[in-house]
């Protein structure tokens, strides 16, 4: 990663108002307000998620008419088990969703004091914070301190930044001897490199791995998210949510896409290419691409303001950042229309900041030419 991108100044961690709402992509109707009169349909490039969604299967309407049956749900941890190498279903706790999860996470270990990458998710700062717990920033993972609580994505979120499985599990282990607890967000994991994931490690007894079902395969909306845990905080996991915490047709697709081996091969194989294609275009418009993941890139540039104004404009939403305003965050576009779309725009905001720079670089370069005269005489 490019040394632009660690202007990681610590994000502003929740105090009073733990309920104010953490910035997030996929808000198109706030979009539209912003940016009235653009061009549609939006494209959201914004979240982060396949745009090439897994074919939904079909669902019967005993589905949507009985409560989610035991049996849906032991075929759905056991699915689980397999495609995440979780040592045993017991250990696979179905959620609607991973964002119900965090707090409930936290909540595994006694408040004290929580470690939060200073530039990740801001869901991490804040519902730690709403477990109990005194939130400390850090900007390398030796900086945990005190704390009795780890939180962090891997890949990290929106940076891709990567932490080291033996890195992990050396901590795991120090947090282990005060009784502590490490959460680890895979959401990306499923285009992460092989062998780095903690899901197989979780019988540890004090790691805790979210896997996110919505990203890879496309189906957000679903609301289907997995916490990896050894057996006993499994359990207890399972009891704060209650008996029928995913419905039935998110069980029922859940359990057959989590089996479908090939059409995730296919997926990886895919989404890595279309992120090589939106690294060259990136490039292509002057952009310095810093971090991410096969499923959304980081640009670092002092136009960011600018360029996602000029981008809403054109119906193109990306994630921009407030507590960093040089970042951008690209999404992959779904088809060929929105590749040129987007390719259209970034030319176009080229094009004007070149014109707009040029009377700078002539002026520039005539007082430079004119200091050397001086010299001569």
């Amino acid at each position: 990663m490019s040394d632009s991108a660690t202007d990681m100044t610590p994000q502003r961690l929740p105090g009073r108002d733990l309920d104010e709402a953490a910035e997030h992509g996929g808000d198109l109707g706030a979009a539209r307000r912003r940016f009235p009169g653009a061009r549609e349909p939006f494209i959201d490039l914004s979240t982060g998620i396949n745009p090439r969604p897994y074919r939904a299967p079909r669902f019967s309407a005993e589905s949507l008419t009985r409560l989610p049956q035991a049996e849906a749900f032991a075929a759905l941890r056991a699915a689980a088990a397999r495609a995440y190498g979780t040592p045993s279903a017991a250990c696979v706790v179905p959620a609607p969703g991973t964002q119900i999860l965090l707090p409930l996470a936290a909540a595994l270990v006694r408040c004290g004091r929580a470690a939060i990458p200073a530039a990740s998710y801001p869901e991490y700062a804040r519902t730690a914070a709403l477990a109990g717990h005194e939130v400390k920033p850090w900007r390398t993972l030796g900086e945990w301190g005190d704390a009795t609580l780890v939180m962090l994505g891997n890949p990290n979120n929106p940076d891709g930044r990567l932490f080291a499985k033996h890195d992990l599990l050396a901590l795991a282990d120090r947090l282990r001897r005060r009784g502590g607890v490490l959460v680890v967000d895979e959401a990306f994991m499923d285009v992460g490199p092989p062998g780095i994931s903690l899901a197989g490690d979780v019988a540890r007894g004090n790691i805790v791995v979210l896997r996110s079902f919505g990203k890879f395969f496309g189906l957000a909306g679903l609301r289907l998210g997995f916490a990896l845990a050894a057996p006993a905080p499994a359990a207890r996991l399972s009891a704060a949510l209650g008996p029928w915490a995913v419905s039935g047709p998110a069980l029922a697709v859940g359990t057959k896409a989590l089996a479908d081996t090939d059409w995730m091969a296919r997926t990886r194989r895919r989404l890595e290419k279309a992120a090589t294609n939106l690294d060259a275009m990136l490039g292509g418009a002057g952009l310095n691409v810093v971090g991410g993941t096969d499923l959304f890139r980081l640009v670092h540039t002092r136009d960011a303001g600018a360029l996602y104004r000029h981008l809403g404009r054109a119906g193109i939403l990306v994630r921009s950042f407030s507590q960093h305003p040089n970042w951008l965050r690209f999404g992959l576009p779904a088809s060929r229309q929105d590749w040129q779309r987007l390719r259209r725009a970034l030319s176009s905001f080229r094009s004007v900041a070149e014109a707009e720079a040029a009377p700078r670089l002539r002026r520039g370069s005539q007082g430079h030419r004119g200091g050397k005269d001086s010299d001569r005489v």
